[in-house]
């Protein structure tokens, strides 16, 4: 999830989503409050839209830029593939299309923007709402919709099994706390976030369900994105 060191593990379990799914949301937060720390530090020496932009780019720092991939593969593929083996090449295809720019600059811009108009403690508190509840859309996803791509040339092992509820039950835990200090402070923001998250959540996985028959690493990094942007959003307003 991140480009952070890790010890590994010498019983890696290919179907270490699974295992580890349950703390996605505990990650995004963590992802979260460093650019929170980054956003609140920032902003005691340059103004608003200088603070939001360091914000944002170390959380993509931190994420080796993995979501945002996605996003851009997925916009170049849904709408400029044909079909379903066109789409799927394209998704593999490491170079960047107009579909893919378009859409990096948009949501890029839209975090950055809504983080500069919002106060810097409501700023704060929804990046880490946004990451928390990002990352537990990614198990939402993979627990409705069947894997779309192509399990040969697939480069994650992605679950068979569906997720236990007790994973559930805690990565939606997880991040219900992660929003629990924007709800605090912002309720009408908070709740404009979550209303505009699950509306855009929703796009990636049913085009992909439409188009692929299921979602990919590409898709879950779209809906990774519109979560963030949604969330960042609703921060912004109803204040």
């Amino acid at each position: 999830m991140t480009v952070l060191p890790a010890p590994m593990s010498p019983r890696f379990d290919q179907d270490w989503i699974r295992a580890a799914g349950r703390y996605f949301p505990l990650v995004g937060s963590l992802i979260g409050a460093t650019g929170a720390g980054v956003l609140l530090c920032a902003h005691k020496i340059w103004p608003g839209a200088i603070a939001a932009m360091l914000a944002v780019a170390t959380t993509v720092i931190m994420t080796g830029a993995l979501h945002e991939d996605g996003l851009a593969d997925t916009a170049d593929g849904l709408f400029g593939g044909r079909n379903r083996t066109q789409r799927l090449a394209i998704f593999k295809d490491s170079r960047l299309g107009t579909y893919g720019a378009v859409a990096l600059c948009l949501t890029f811009g839209l975090r950055v923007a809504a983080l500069a108009s919002a106060p810097p403690m409501v700023g704060a508190a929804a990046l880490i709402a946004a990451h928390g509840l990002a990352r537990a859309s990614l198990l939402v996803v993979m627990a409705f919709l069947p894997y779309g791509g192509d399990i040969a040339t697939a480069r994650t092992v992605y679950p068979e099994r569906k997720f236990s509820a007790a994973t559930m039950v805690l990565a939606g835990v997880m991040a219900v706390l992660a929003f629990a200090w924007l709800a605090a402070i912002a309720p009408a923001a908070a709740a404009l976030g979550l209303t505009l998250a699950g509306s855009l959540a929703i796009a990636p996985p049913l085009a992909a369900w439409r188009l692929i028959g299921g979602y990919t690493g590409d898709i879950l990094g779209a809906t990774e994105q519109m979560v963030e942007v949604g969330v960042l959003l609703g921060a912004a307003g109803l204040l």
